[in-house]
């Protein structure tokens, strides 16, 4: 029976981050007040994958740039088990994306035979950080695999950027072109876990980019994409379609996941928090596909860095809420480091990340939303299922989970200016906690 619980805080208010607060006995009995939150341990639903970032070009450049001690910090801070945020996933952009030094692709200009493959780029800056990062993990991590945009003359408006199309016949070409990433990453030691069909199908940006509608990525899924990895002995790679924005996602998972010779390929559905917060639309896709799963592949600050900007913090624990209370199994960020402009971006595409360096200074700094994931990550382990809770407290949000070792981690977020009492209540046992103002804890019980 459990007899007590840990609060771990951090604040806008208060100084330290992660601050143990104190062990507390629950009491017996059930609270008289109806500001509760009530936690029932039995009531399983989804299980955790883990936490993870983007190892992209940009994120790897940036590390170069600043002290060998400074690389460790981060890497250790990130990847480390048991005083890091303790990531387990990644995710790599297929060539090029905007957060890469320029347009790049492994092949040489209209090499249909792809003969000219090669990932030697890759091997000087993101590969290094791939393997420190599994290193200090001291596993292999689960990478996710996402292409920006074909190489240019296999597009219809000849171009990587500004959107524009597939060619139709180098569908087989391209499907084959992930097959041979896959394969050379495996040379290089390091296993893809699964690659998504486009990032941002629905996009046209700038910087690289490539549309598809949901017939044209259902069809590369079934005629292309999956015989080829089949074909080639990766029908163990996953697949996952969409990579794109909530608000668009139940329309294009129930037109491409209707299709039972397509969706036979496919693992998941993979979602991004720009535009729109519509967390109830992952458990609309997870009620008509229960048995696909549902990741978060992308999400930053966008507009630049924002040192100690407290808000950063709070929409990262507020989207990790919303998704994980939706039937969510994984959460990537997208780059996992910076540089002071927020870049480099090669098309000047300036976001924030959860660690920064000032590279011209040799100084790392750590953002309000690398606090704010570590409230998760640190104490909800892969294995761990989500369970139901319940509460009429509308200006709190929250989710519960437990671990594989039957430890429960419950994560109240409180984005207001008041200090919020509450009861957490479970198993016949309660006690009273206050959610101070702009705070996130993280109550292990």
């Amino acid at each position: 029976m459990r007899k007590s619980i840990q609060v771990i805080q951090t604040s806008k208010y208060d100084t330290g981050k992660w601050n143990n607060k104190g062990n507390f006995d629950l009491l017996q009995g059930k609270s008289d007040t109806d500001n509760t939150i009530d936690i029932y341990p039995e009531d399983e639903y989804q299980e955790w994958l883990g936490f993870g970032g983007a190892f992209t070009e940009a994120a790897a450049y940036s590390l170069s740039k600043v002290s060998k001690e400074n690389q460790k910090e981060i890497i250790y801070h990130y990847f480390n088990k048991e005083h890091g945020l303790g990531y387990t996933l990644g995710r790599t952009h297929i060539h090029s994306c905007d957060f890469s030094l320029e347009n790049y692709t492994y092949v040489e200009e209209n090499d249909e035979k792809l003969q000219t493959f090669s990932i030697d780029r890759e091997k000087k800056l993101v590969i290094p950080l791939i393997k420190a990062a599994i290193k200090e993990a001291g596993e292999e991590l689960s990478i996710l695999s996402s292409p920006w945009s074909p190489p240019a003359w296999m597009k219809t408006n000849g171009d990587m950027n500004h959107g524009g199309k597939l060619k139709e016949k180098y569908r087989d070409l391209w499907a084959l072109y992930y097959v041979k990433y896959i394969q050379e990453m495996s040379k290089e030691g390091i296993n893809i876990w699964g690659v998504s069909v486009q990032n941002e199908p629905e996009a046209t940006q700038v910087w690289d980019s490539c549309r598809y509608t949901a017939e044209e990525e259902r069809d590369f899924v079934k005629f292309h994409l999956g015989p080829t990895l089949e074909k080639h002995g990766f029908d163990n790679k996953k697949i996952v379609i969409w990579d794109h924005n909530r608000d668009l996602m139940v329309e294009r998972a129930e037109k491409i996941l209707s299709d039972p010779e397509a969706a036979k390929y496919i693992w998941g559905v993979g979602n991004h928090w720009y535009v729109s917060e519509e967390f109830e639309n992952l458990s609309k896709v997870h009620e008509m596909f229960p048995n696909k799963h549902l990741i978060f592949t992308e999400g930053c600050i966008e507009g630049g860095v924002q040192l100690g900007a407290w808000h950063t913090g709070e929409r990262y624990a507020r989207n990790i809420i919303g998704d994980m209370n939706n039937w969510l199994e994984a959460f990537l960020d997208w780059n996992i480091v910076l540089d002071e402009k927020g870049g480099p971006n090669h098309v000047g595409n300036y976001c924030d990340s959860p660690v920064i360096v000032d590279t011209n200074e040799d100084v790392v700094h750590y953002n309000s939303s690398f606090y704010y994931i570590g409230h998760f990550s640190k104490y909800i382990k892969p294995g761990a299922k989500r369970i139901a809770t319940n509460s009429k407290i509308e200006t709190l949000s929250y989710t519960a989970f437990k671990n594989s070792d039957g430890s429960i981690a419950l994560v109240v977020l409180n984005e207001t200016e008041q200090d919020i009492p509450y009861t957490l209540q479970i198993e016949g046992k309660y006690i009273n906690l206050i959610s101070t103002k702009r705070s996130i804890n993280t109550i292990l019980i």
